[in-house]
């Protein structure tokens, strides 16, 4: 007879375990075996929890999106002004709950499912909607007619600090990786009149 309650933790430590075996694997080429192990469960407990290894991708994306979402809210907490809340959204993305080595590379793999998984595509979607919308706001109380262009610049300064993240051999720093991203802020923001 299964405990009872133990669902969502059960679930729970497949997702963490996902993003662990796909940071470290560098890959989605992970088998739903090797998740399941890492969770300290069978597979097959892992299969009748999400039904496939997609599934369980798609749980892990949405969980790293969740955590995202978090870490910006909290950021924006303390923000009372257009330009510190701008920073704020940035700042969530560095967040060291965030901005770790296997949430990186997990988070660049969710990027090529999207490529080819239709769920997958809809997630990242809502999320760069997301990003852009935010960072536009604050933005056109700043620049004027600059937001959209300076938002987009500020979505591939995220996108390439992560890449390069990624493929470095050192451990991540988020403070560096904010720090680039703060550089470009304040030379779009000297640029206004």
């Amino acid at each position: 007879m299964p405990k009872l309650g133990a669902e969502p933790i059960r679930r729970a430590a497949l997702v963490k375990a996902t993003i662990e075996t796909v940071g470290e694997a560098g890959s989605l080429e992970v088998t739903v075996a090797q998740i399941a192990r890492r969770a300290g469960m069978s597979s097959g407990l892992a299969h009748h929890y999400f039904g496939s290894k997609e599934q369980i991708f798609l749980a892990a994306m949405r969980a790293i999106l969740t955590l995202y979402g978090a870490e910006v809210r909290g950021a924006l907490a303390t923000a009372s002004d257009p330009e510190s809340r701008l920073r704020a959204i940035v700042a969530g993305s560095f967040a060291p709950g965030s901005f770790r080595r296997e949430t990186i590379s997990a988070w660049l793999n969710f990027y090529v499912l999207a490529q080819t998984n239709a769920q997958a595509h809809r997630l990242l979607r809502v999320y760069q909607r997301r990003l852009r919308s935010n960072l536009r706001h604050e933005l056109r109380q700043l620049v004027g007619d600059r937001a959209g262009a300076v938002a987009r610049g500020l979505g591939a300064m995220i996108d390439g600090v992560y890449i390069r993240a990624a493929l470095a051999e050192d451990a991540p720093d988020p403070q560096y990786a904010l720090d680039i991203v703060m550089e470009y802020i304040d030379r779009e923001l000297e640029v206004t009149p």
